[in-house]
């Protein structure tokens, strides 16, 4: 080997053995020493530490992060990869107890019952206990969780770089490990870790802070941990579940803000902007509207709305948020309404089963109400027919369409100028003409009056809608009878393709007629009418997706029953739009639905009904590049295979146990069940994402947004 290869040779172990020091150098510092592991297993260990350090550190909180390591002197070289050069990352989990504790609690009782009384006197003083007496009591143990293991390896370009294994790979019960709490900018790279290998994604690649390290509910700065900003990845919410729990008022509106505008500031990102599709199902309306609950001053509204996070960017654009709602609000002129024109021929089965799903879902008993949900408005397409069949099955649809329309008025959906009741050859007027001159049988004469008003009816030229449905009762009642069954027939007989004069379609439409109370039935989804639009709000509020916007469904106005149908709507426009655009080869786009008080609309025990859109989204939803975000009180509301497929998680306080049994079966939130029902600020989260390989406690900073 050549002495030019020998030099670069050594240039690189020597590069590499800088590295490897300068990680060191980064993650512990002497100064911040606090003791020995005195016991170790692949689970837990155990610290002895010395008040004397435990002060010099600023204390050491539960819940905190330590580091024990064999490397001591960081200016010697280090062998990166030998076993020794390892950082072990730990959390205070208690108290531990140390060989001589009980001797020890003998001689402080002793020394405590010397200054009973004394008030002026503490029992450690220096008057009541010695000096070496109390440098040996002032040792202490402490349990720790082992979190896993900082190590040093090479990268694909051969450069030095910082791993982290969730887990312990070796000990050693007979050799020290010297134990550091780590300062600021260690704490810095530790709760902000994100692996290598997911960082290649330029996704990934981007960070953004969501507030800083908070180890309890008594959060003292000199502790050293309070200007610790820990960042999340936006990315690890694309195609993930995300839950968000906690009690009321302790945050989760706040964080669901500010989660939101880190995936919304994706598009000015430098390295690759992203335009993602975010949709809020707001069932309180606070994130499309102004309110007061978040500002300090509660006689002034606070500008933080969410509309509002288009200014979270000096080049952000208004017109990359857009608000739907049922009605208008006075304080957002570019509401879009989410209505529909049950009228008009485009929306005509779009409108029928919102009637199916909203008015008629629960009425079960009744064989017409069955019979009618039965009924489809598919107009009829000219390549499957010949000219002659193609008129026929038209004038057929149109007879439908005329039948539903009169069904509409008398349930109370009001008309469009722009619709008239035209009867021009939708009716036989052979038909039309016995139906005027009916002569009823003995059992038909209940029917005489109503079927001869129907005949004068249809008659007429064009009648208005309230004739129209005298009209259409009749015809019903006629098509029972003898003379109808004989008209029929002779119809058949000279028919091109053996039809009857009536579809079943048509037959189902017109028994509706019969029922009194059927209309009113139809009049519940009648506040979801408008004649104002052409176009479908779903097909509307997905093509918004589509084009990377934040979309708010402002639910506040509505009722319950009615938001959670308006939202299963969406869902599976959105749901069957990207599993098309899946199916045919394409890349769907990435969208990320946010659910507030999710224990409405989510199932909590179909853990088999693949029929239910959240399930399907859920399971499915990663491969059609569809995320979900939903914010609860409570972990028990969830469906289980939901929580099952949950990769991040932002936990609050909850106040029972019954719901922290349930979050301890998921990564390292045991540790956290003390804290989490004994800690009731607002903010304070414990937070696990995809990148970040365990729980970090975190005071979720304010949403704020620049004044303009």
């Amino acid at each position: 080997m050549s002495s030019l290869e020998n030099e670069l040779k050594e240039k690189d172990a020597n590069k590499l053995v800088d590295s490897a020091r300068k990680w060191f150098k980064e993650l512990v510092q002497p100064n911040q020493y606090i003791g020995e592991v005195f016991s170790i297993s692949y689970e837990t260990a155990l610290v002895q530490i010395h008040d004397h350090h435990r002060k010099r550190v600023g204390g050491i909180p539960s819940l905190s992060f330590l580091i024990a390591t064999r490397i001591t002197d960081l200016e010697e070289k280090i062998e990166f990869s030998q076993e020794d050069s390892s950082i072990i990352l730990l959390r205070v989990m208690d108290a531990a107890q140390l060989p001589g504790d009980v001797e020890a609690q003998r001689i402080r009782a002793q020394s405590a019952q010397r200054v009973s009384g004394e008030v002026e006197q503490h029992w450690d003083s220096p008057e009541t206990m010695d000096a070496q007496t109390n440098n040996l009591l002032s040792f202490a143990g402490i349990a720790c969780r082992v979190i896993g293991t900082f190590f040093l390896e090479t990268d694909s370009k051969g450069e030095l770089a910082l791993k982290f294994g969730s887990d312990l790979s070796n000990y050693y019960p007979n050799r020290g490990l010297k134990v550091f709490k780590p300062n600021e900018n260690a704490l810095k790279i530790i709760v902000n870790y994100q692996d290598p290998d997911r960082q290649a994604d330029l996704k990934s690649r981007s960070r953004v802070p969501i507030g800083e390290i908070r180890y309890a509910s008594t959060n003292r700065s000199f502790q050293g941990v309070s200007n610790v900003e820990v960042s999340i990845s936006p990315a690890d919410l694309l195609q993930q579940k995300t839950a968000l729990f906690g009690m009321t008022r302790t945050g989760k509106s706040n964080t669901t803000k500010i989660i939101a505008n880190s995936i919304f500031d994706l598009r000015f990102s430098s390295n690759e902007p992203l335009r993602i599709g975010q949709i809020v199902f707001d069932p309180n309306g606070e994130y499309a509207n102004e309110n007061t609950q978040d500002s300090s001053d509660k006689s002034s509204i606070n500008k933080t709305a969410l509309k509002n996070v288009w200014r979270s960017h000096k080049s952000g654009n208004k017109k990359d948020v857009v608000t739907y709602g049922i009605l208008k609000h006075p304080d957002d002129p570019d509401r879009n309404l989410m209505l529909i024109n049950f009228y008009d021929e485009a929306m005509l089965q779009i409108g029928k089963e919102m009637i199916n799903n909203q008015a008629l879902s629960n009425i079960s008993t009744a064989q017409y109400i069955t019979n009618f949900k039965l009924v489809e408005f598919y107009k009829p397409d000219p390549k499957y027919f010949d000219d002659s069949e193609y008129q026929g099955e038209l004038i057929r649809f149109n007879r439908r369409v005329l039948a539903y329309r009169t069904l509409l008025k008398k349930a109370g959906f009001e008309v469009p100028s722009s619709i008239k009741p035209r009867i021009e050859r939708l009716f036989n007027p052979k038909l039309v003409e016995q139906m005027a001159n009916f002569i009823p049988g003995k059992k038909e004469q209940d029917y005489e009056q109503a079927v001869k008003a129907a005949g004068e009816i249809l008659q007429s030229k064009s009648p208005n809608w309230d004739a129209l449905a005298t009209a259409f009762e009749g015809l019903f009642y006629f098509m029972k009878t003898d003379a109808y069954t004989a008209f029929n027939a002779d119809y058949i007989k000279k028919s091109s393709t053996g039809q009857g004069w009536a579809d079943p379609d048509l037959i189902r439409l017109l028994e509706m007629f019969a029922y009194p109370k059927a209309a009113n039935l139809l009049g519940i989804v009648a506040p979801q009418h408008t004649s104002s639009v052409s176009t479908d709000y779903a097909d509307n509020i997905y093509d918004d997706l589509v084009a990377g916007r934040l979309v708010i469904v402002d639910q506040s106005s509505g009722e319950p029953k009615l938001n959670v149908s308006v939202a299963e709507r969406v869902m599976w426009k959105i749901f069957r739009e990207n599993q098309k655009k899946f199916r045919e080869g394409q890349i769907p786009p990435d969208i990320l639905i946010y659910i507030e008080e999710a224990h409405n609309l989510l199932p909590s025990d179909k853990e088999t009904d693949l029929d239910d859109v959240w399930v399907r989204t859920a399971k499915e939803g990663a491969k059609y590049m569809l995320g979900m975000v939903y914010v609860t009180q409570e972990v028990s509301s969830i469906q289980k295979n939901i929580l099952k497929n949950t990769a991040n998680w932002f936990i609050g306080h909850l106040n029972n146990t019954d719901e922290t049994r349930e979050l301890k079966k998921f990564y390292d939130f045991a540790d956290f069940e003390s804290s989490i029902i004994r800690a009731q600020d607002k903010g304070f989260l414990r937070v696990k994402t995809l990148s970040n390989l365990f729980v970090i406690p975190v005071q979720v900073k304010k949403f704020e947004l620049p004044v303009l």
